[in-house]
């Protein structure tokens, strides 16, 4: 392991067989991994963890089948169900994370693809909520044609997230009404187009581990700016309502984490969705690897609060980032 950790601190890229060896290291070797990942992860990041909170500005009622989503066509999740939320939850979200001077403020909005109308009026709240604050807005946005890309970008859009989700050889499992080629072709026209991209995936959905390698590595080839790294949090009424999570343990979660920041030693490195569940109790060594959490919940899983987020930061002997667009 020695020799892989020397690569990935002088930024020579890892082989898929040496992914695999970082996430299947005995658990009494983690103490190991993790000095290494934090002294790379201090390199790049230093010793600050920043927060991001995510308001989900439409939600419900997608045309796609992704298994894991309350969201779906296909689910029976009792969730609330609106277009595009009223411009004030907006701006009340906007100025909590300017008054807590949190690194982002992301804004989901269901679906995969919008009109032309609707894109319009977004980039109109987008618009004025960059008047009033200027902290820098990341979208989930789904898929956009060029010219609703350009508009979002001119609005003020600063980062565009557009996951993976799992392997390509897995997604299949779960979800059919698009493809993985459809994400990466997405994700490339979007750096075209000049967003910053965030980039990540969600574990714990039945995939292998030599599924979650091969996502981390694709991920690498997308060089994105930030890699949010979910952990399955199953829903009541998603086709995963039922998944067996329980190979999701600290150290497995961990072995992740690392083998993310390996992958991709520059990019903001986001312990994202189950956090709070698989990694209680681990937030020192969580924040070796990662650099970034949410904070205010999951579009349609509740999270920790802003000032809880903080504390946590804090008690583990970090520091919170505080950030300008």
């Amino acid at each position: 392991m020695s020799k892989i950790l020397k690569k990935s601190f002088e930024s020579e890229p890892l082989s898929r067989e040496e992914a695999l060896e970082i996430l299947d290291l005995p658990d009494d070797r983690l103490p190991e991994l993790l000095d290494i990942v934090y002294a790379i992860r201090r390199k790049h990041k230093g010793n600050t963890v920043g927060i991001q909170i995510l308001t989900n500005a439409r939600s419900g009622s997608c045309s796609q089948n992704c298994a894991y989503c309350a969201q779906s066509r296909d689910s029976e999740a009792d969730i609330d169900k609106y277009s595009l939320v009223p411009y004030e939850k907006l701006l009340h979200d906007g100025r909590v994370a300017r008054d807590s001077r949190l690194a982002r403020h992301c804004i989901g909005l269901s679906g995969m693809r919008f009109g032309d109308a609707e894109i319009e009026a977004f980039a109109g709240q987008v618009r004025a909520l960059k008047k009033e604050f200027d902290t820098q807005i990341c979208c989930s946005i789904g898929f956009l044609t060029p010219a609703q890309a350009r508009k979002l970008k001119d609005a003020g859009v600063n980062r565009i997230n557009h996951n993976l989700n799992t392997s390509r050889n897995f997604y299949g499992n779960i979800c059919t009404t698009h493809s993985y080629d459809e994400r990466i072709a997405n994700i490339r026209m979007l750096q075209g187009v000049g967003f910053e991209i965030c980039c990540g995936g969600i574990v714990g959905m039945g995939e292998s581990r030599a599924d979650v390698a091969d996502m981390l590595l694709d991920i690498r080839e997308l060089q994105p700016q930030s890699v949010p790294v979910n952990f399955l949090i199953p829903l009541e009424g998603t086709a995963l309502a039922g998944a067996d999570t329980s190979h999701l343990t600290p150290e497995y979660c961990l072995k992740i984490l690392c083998l993310a920041r390996l992958l991709t030693p520059k990019s903001d490195i986001r312990c994202a969705a189950g956090r709070e569940i698989y990694l209680k109790g681990r937030e020192k060594s969580m924040f070796c690897a990662a650099d970034s959490i949410f904070a205010s919940g999951y579009l349609t899983a509740d999270g920790q609060s802003v000032d809880e987020a903080i504390k946590l930061i804090t008690d583990a002997g970090f520091e919170y980032r505080i950030e300008s667009a």
